[in-house]
């Protein structure tokens, strides 16, 4: 019954979500900032809620992110450069070597695709390793596949350190907004599945878990390519966003950003992985952009106000938001019909006490 509930308040939701944006669309200037935050954070959403997956649901401690998304990226523009425009883009290497281009889905698809079968494996040697082992193990594969894919013998296929460009974009906020909604609605089917729930019981203790009969090999390949797969689908939707693609833009620091969004958002939580990411965009990339500029107060110059201000008192926020805020903003919980009765009773008291002249 209590599942059933959740369903309905997540489907009402997910209804005003997309009700919200398409108004928003129709009234609002296409430059607003607004849409900027809507679009990436869509985006980062379905990484964040992918790397959820594998480091919150699944207790393994990834951060080849960057490197999964860089494929996703490159496969999606390699495969949908229009072959009028090889020339153009591949001038180095003489139009390329890829005489063909597919429909934009089936390389949205194929870029999940890709990812998932570095994936597969990368994860065969690495997966064996545990913790902070992991973690670099992962961190160098995604070093070494920005290296790789800036390599001039593969020209030809990435156009080696040069920009992929003139590829399919998208100008609507929906598209993000329906394609991340799928994935993440995938992978929260998974979660709540018999594989989510192994996958927790091998967060929780990988001795019981295999005790139990859970194949421990198996699930974590299974929990590792999944996540990865969908990381490639983030990567595809990131290269539409910024419309060019280069490896050299895929650093490890794009890794913490997600991490840190995850941790923000609450290990566990897909509802908090997806809460953060819009507030880690809007405020890095839009709330606080007026701490970049110089302020005057008639030919007194506010101090501090400069380029790069903006950073400094972000990651202040950032310590604080985790600092009073251990297991993140949700935890590891979602957000239910529970929430909604919290809501409701609060509200009922606070009109009690008032009308009883309690509050004045």
């Amino acid at each position: 019954m209590n599942n059933r509930k959740n369903l309905i308040i997540t489907a009402v939701l997910i209804a005003a979500v997309f009700i919200t944006v398409t108004i928003l669309e129709q009234v609002m200037p296409s430059g607003s900032m607004l849409f900027v935050v809507l679009k990436k954070g869509a985006i980062y959403a379905l990484v964040a809620v992918s790397m959820n997956l594998v480091n919150g649901f699944t207790g393994l401690f990834s951060l080849g992110q960057a490197g999964f998304m860089l494929i996703g990226a490159y496969t999606y523009a390699i495969f949908t450069i229009p072959l009028a425009s090889h020339a153009a883009v591949y001038q180095y290497f003489n139009g390329g070597i890829i005489g063909f281009t597919v429909p934009v889905f089936v390389a949205i698809i194929l870029a999940g695709i890709a990812a998932a079968i570095f994936a597969f494996l990368i994860g065969l040697p690495v997966l064996r390793l545990k913790s902070d082992y992991l973690a670099i193990a992962t961190l160098g594969f995604a070093e070494i596949i920005r290296a790789f894919f800036q390599w001039d013998a593969l020209g030809p296929v990435t156009n080696a350190s040069n920009l992929l460009k003139k590829f399919p974009t998208f100008d609507s906020v929906l598209f993000p907004f329906i394609v991340s909604g799928l994935c993440i609605a995938i992978i929260v089917l998974l979660i709540n599945s018999s594989y989510g729930r192994a996958f927790k019981a091998i967060r929780d203790d990988e001795i019981a878990a295999e005790a139990m009969g859970i194949n421990l090999a198996k699930h974590k390949q299974l929990s590792f390519t999944i996540s990865c797969f969908f990381a490639g689908v983030g990567g595809a939707l990131l290269a539409m966003y910024q419309t060019t693609v280069q490896a050299s833009a895929f650093k490890s620091a794009m890794t913490y950003e997600i991490l840190l969004i995850v941790v923000i958002g609450g290990l566990g939580s897909v509802t908090g992985s997806v809460l953060s990411s819009f507030l880690f965009i809007a405020a890095s990339e839009w709330w606080l952009r007026f701490l970049d500029a110089d302020t005057y107060i008639g030919a007194f110059k506010v101090p501090l106000l400069s380029s790069g201000f903006r950073k400094v008192v972000f990651s202040v926020i950032i310590m604080i938001v985790v600092l009073f805020y251990s297991h993140g903003i949700m935890g590891d919980k979602e957000i239910s019909y529970k929430i909604f009765g919290t809501i409701r009773r609060f509200f009922v008291r606070l009109l009690t006490r008032k009308k009883e002249g309690v509050i004045k």
